[in-house]
């Protein structure tokens, strides 16, 4: 079989990857062609654009762009015209990914949606287009099944895909000494944070983080980078230059973290499941008066990070918008690093998420599904 699949984040990369690889397995002559990034290649196939160059975050990134997403556009759709897979697999993103679907239908490709966009949240509107254009949904998070089929559309919730990729026990972690030499860290506890992959987040979210070293002088602060974006912009928004930035190791710094601050993402639920207790940060453009016009027409829920959403509570404490400032995320932080009980409910919460993900094996749940679909079709 031939799956052309569109991955257009690092959290779609490494699922994107997964779902590959477990499609190997259920399909030997299986060929790929994708956009995606390292972790895809990795497993074969033919990348015809990394996701480096797709990332854009907020309407404003998104107009300066349109170039650049046009000339992404243009080559997705020539590319799977030539190719001309058996399925089109489709991973979040979905500004890019539902107007793929679109083409796709419209030249009778079978299109698969995996890891579904968050209408649930806000642009509720793009269910419409999803049930015109999405033959199968693939529900990564619990609560998505009732939403989808509440609407009407053919929706099967496989799991979430998150454990398979981290082990909880830790087992293949190098040790706590082993890391501190290797990245030259003082013996201090460490502090993880995680600004983002795009340069749209490390701009907004790493000034405020970065402060709070300066405040802790007792514990250690790390940022976690990524190769995909520019190491620079870490050095240009940081508010201490001399905090090391480790690029690609951000399971390790998690799981030998006292405590991270988060940009709010998969990577909120990354850290959850590691069991790190953490605090997240979001912010988008437009300040104060922008999201008060974005919450009030578009957003549909209570809270931005994963572990609050699935869990339905406050389980970890958001800094959202005009409340993300240095005067507000630093006592938070205190109780972060220093209040064990306030420690002790985070981890008590984590226990109930990790309750509620499902079962693993979700790659290959979703791979056979996927490859059974195909097979019965021809």
């Amino acid at each position: 079989m031939k799956y052309f699949i569109i991955a257009g984040e690092a959290s779609g990369d490494l699922h994107g990857s997964n779902l590959m690889k477990a499609l190997k397995q259920q399909d030997p002559e299986a060929d790929f062609m994708f956009l995606g990034g390292d972790l895809m290649q990795s497993q074969g196939g033919a990348l015809i654009r990394h996701y480096r160059d797709m990332a854009f975050m907020g309407a404003i990134d998104v107009i300066k762009n349109l170039g650049k997403i046009g000339k992404n556009f243009q080559l997705a759709r020539e590319k799977l015209l030539e190719y001309n897979p058996d399925v089109l697999i489709l991973i979040d993103y979905p500004g890019f990914n539902l107007k793929m679907a679109e083409f796709a239908r419209k030249e009778g490709i079978r299109v698969f949606y995996y890891i579904l966009p968050k209408v649930w949240a806000w642009k509720e509107w793009r269910v419409k287009k999803l049930k015109r254009y999405v033959d199968e949904l693939f529900s990564i998070l619990p609560f998505e099944e009732e939403f989808f089929s509440r609407h009407g559309l053919n929706v099967r919730y496989v799991g979430n895909p998150l454990p398979d990729a981290i082990d909880p026990s830790g087992a293949e972690t190098v040790s706590r000494a082993e890391f501190l030499r290797s990245n030259g860290l003082p013996d201090k506890p460490l502090v993880a944070l995680l600004p983002g992959s795009r340069a749209q987040e490390i701009r907004a979210m790493l000034p405020v983080m970065s402060r709070m070293a300066s405040e802790f002088p007792e514990f250690a602060f790390l940022i976690s980078g990524t190769r995909a974006s520019d190491s620079d912009l870490y050095r240009k928004y940081s508010a201490d230059n001399s905090l090391p930035v480790l690029f690609d190791q951000t399971y390790e710094m998690l799981r030998h973290a006292h405590a991270a601050l988060v940009t709010s993402g998969t990577a909120t639920l990354e850290t959850a499941l590691i069991g790190t207790p953490q605090i997240v940060l979001y912010k988008m453009a437009g300040g104060r008066i922008g999201y008060a016009i974005f919450k009030r027409l578009f957003l549909r829920v209570k809270y931005v990070s994963l572990p609050n959403l699935i869990l339905d509570r406050e389980a970890v404490r958001e800094f959202v918008m005009h409340e993300m400032t240095e005067e507000k995320v630093r006592p938070e932080t205190e109780l972060l690093l220093k209040d064990q009980a306030y420690r002790n409910k985070i981890l008590e919460s984590y226990a109930r998420l990790r309750d509620r993900m499902g079962e693993k094996g979700v790659s290959e749940r979703t791979a056979a599904t996927i490859f059974a679909k195909i097979r019965r079709s021809e």
